[in-house]
């Protein structure tokens, strides 16, 4: 671990220094001569460079032309495509002119809502191409949600595919981004449609016009260069309020972070395979599906399907056997669903997957009970690692590129170099060792963290505010005496939900508005493969069936927000345990739903209701 302490120390005696040397491995039009720059509050503020390049034409430029920069597997459709450097170089270049002659020029916005197929890729790397900023949002969206992204980013073009295919069932995309642009109040220019033949869609009327025709007339653009600090995408994240927050992610910053973290903590060289089995649409899916494996000159692999049912919980198994994929990353549910498919590994080949070095799960805290039982599995390192869509590379991990192989089941790893991490209490001290408190990292964070949230410095100054000179995560956790940080969950209302990040006030916003519910809450129950899930506590205004006002309840979150909110229990009850002030006692009801014995507060008005609760959900168990 020696390799690990000296970049740890290193990064936090002189961050500018260990960063401007970080970043010679990018090519800048403009190499920087400043690391932080308070003034702008941005990193390498005078460095000039275009990420579209860094991620496909120097790789052309410095001879991997033939080497496969993405892998499409998709066993929902049956297709494999191989991309080299070269056809990828080509088909950027072509949808990058095909976005510019609508109009969209450096600074734009481009919302892409798509399913994970190459065209959505080659949309945001052409969208880095010419200077606009992409916004991503997962098909799984309902389309209220598409709505308020496209109001708050205004987009000069919508770009979309006839379908998305989640596992068996076909998602036509038409009727969602119709009822979408007319709830928006802002009015998208163009819309261009991917013509998938899965299914096709209707677009004779003229709301959207064809990807294919429009790209065959497109003229190829070159690579426009913009400033470090410029921003590269939006991505929106559930905010405690309902309202999507934009996370901001600049050029330079997020692209010598990257570039960093694939060798040096994933430990991938130049020419590996890395597979990151998440969606575009989230973080993960950004980070280390479209950018980072591009930036380091890997072969990155693009799947469509799911970890058991496309076909079967060998799938992911025999992709990596296939592609050769040197490092995996996936969510801890995934692995459940896998487990509880084949409990004794009747799938795993007889390979034993000889190219895998290690596998890395984010996005929910791995149980150590599925680390265990992966590593008998594999006989390889499987190391949980904790990051979020504000940092956009791992904050805690074991950094395998390092030389470290230290990990405990349960712990995230240590503070990867370039975070500074405390564990702060109310007051803004440090804790002691083994003491729960507030994750907060120390300013300036590094590079490839965000800066800013569109349209709203308020809220992002709001995460600096609690304790000085500090980022709050909004995560609780302690540090152990080795030195392991144990993320524990949220401190706010944000719950985690195989790897997305849901809003329960979101939900309880969407709940009051179904007739006949007077009052709700929303929290996040533990799930043993999901991580967590949410469960409702509903209050019927009038005498009404129950199971009927359960499945509106249920409907109009999904109409609402979509499937990904995975709603499923609802609990009519006659009223909710309230503090004297009037608070919901939502830790209560919390400790209910997972079975733990509740000790009363003494702060509760009507414990009879958190008794009668207790009542029903024994009932309910039997």
């Amino acid at each position: 671990m020696h390799d690990y302490e000296k970049a740890r120390t290193d990064s936090v005696a002189d961050p500018d220094s260990f960063w401007l040397e970080a970043s010679a491995e990018i090519d800048w039009i403009a190499a920087p001569t400043i690391g932080w720059d308070a003034e702008s509050d941005s990193w390498f503020a005078d460095g000039q460079l275009n990420s579209c390049y860094n991620a496909v034409d120097r790789h052309v430029d410095s001879g991997r032309a033939d080497q496969p920069a993405i892998i499409y597997e998709s066993p929902v459709t049956g297709q494999r495509q191989t991309f080299s450097y070269r056809e990828l170089q080509t088909e950027v270049a072509k949808t990058a002119g095909m976005i510019a002659a609508h109009g969209v020029q450096k600074g734009d916005r481009v919302i892409i809502y798509m399913p994970m197929i190459p065209q959505t890729m080659f949309a945001m790397l052409a969208c880095a191409r010419i200077g606009a900023i992409h916004s991503v949002v997962f098909g799984g969206f309902a389309p209220p949600e598409l709505a308020k992204r496209i109001d708050d980013a205004e987009p000069k073009l919508l770009l979309t595919a006839s379908c998305g295919i989640e596992g068996k069932k076909i998602i036509p995309y038409q009727p969602l981004v119709s009822e979408s642009l007319a709830l928006a109040a802002h009015r998208v220019p163009a819309v261009l449609l991917f013509q998938r033949e899965t299914l096709r869609a209707d677009i004779a009327d003229g709301w959207a016009q064809d990807w294919s025709e429009q790209l065959v007339k497109a003229s190829p653009a070159d690579c426009v260069p913009v400033m470090s600090s410029d921003p590269l995408y939006i991505l929106y994240t559930s905010g405690t309020t309902g309202t999507p927050k934009g996370v901001v992610r600049d050029n330079g910053g997020h692209a010598v972070a990257l570039n960093w973290s694939m060798r040096h903590v994933y430990g991938l060289m130049p020419g590996e395979c890395f597979w990151a089995a998440s969606d575009v649409g989230w973080v993960v899916g950004h980070s280390y599906i479209v950018y980072a494996p591009l930036f380091a000159g890997a072969t990155v692999i693009l799947y469509e399907g799911k970890p058991v049912g496309t076909p079967d919980a060998g799938e992911f198994w025999r992709i990596i056997e296939r592609n050769q994929v040197s490092v995996f990353f996936t969510a801890p549910t995934a692995i459940r669903a896998i487990r509880k498919e084949d409990e004794n590994g009747e799938l795993y080949p007889a390979s034993d997957l000889p190219s895998l070095r290690a596998i890395f799960l984010a996005g929910e805290r791995a149980d150590p009970d599925t680390i265990k039982w992966l590593e008998n599995r594999l006989d390889r390192p499987v190391i949980d690692h904790w990051w979020q869509t504000e940092l956009g590379w791992p904050a805690l991990a074991t950094c395998l590129g390092l030389g470290d192989t230290r990990r405990k089941a349960g712990s995230a790893g240590f503070p990867v170099p370039g975070y500074r991490v405390d564990v702060l209490d109310e007051e803004g001290e440090v804790v002691a060792q083994g003491k729960v408190g507030n994750i907060s990292i120390k300013c300036p964070l590094p590079p490839g963290c965000y800066q800013s949230l569109w349209g709203n410095r308020d809220g992002y100054q709001k995460a600096f505010a609690s304790y000085p000179g500090y980022y709050e995560t909004g995560d609780a956790g302690f540090c152990d005496a080795d030195g392991f940080m144990h993320v524990m969950g949220r401190t706010d209302d944000i719950i985690n939900v195989a790897g997305h990040r849901l809003s329960t006030g979101q939900m309880e916003g969407a709940l009051a508005e179904v007739d006949g519910v007077s009052e709700c809450a929303v929290i996040g129950a533990d799930d043993q493969l999901k991580g967590m899930i949410p469960v409702a506590f509903v209050v019927a205004s009038a005498m009404q069936d129950e199971t009927e006002l359960a499945a509106a309840c249920i409907a109009h979150i999904r109409s609402e927000i979509g499937a990904v909110a995975s709603l499923r229990t609802i609990h009519v009850v006659a009223a909710l345990p309230k503090t004297r002030s009037g608070k919901i006692l939502r830790s209560s009801l919390r400790t209910v739903a997972n079975g733990k014995k509740l000790r009363i507060p003494s702060t509760i008005e009507n414990p009879d209701s958190i008794e009668a609760i207790v009542s029903k959900l024994a009932k309910a168990s039997c």
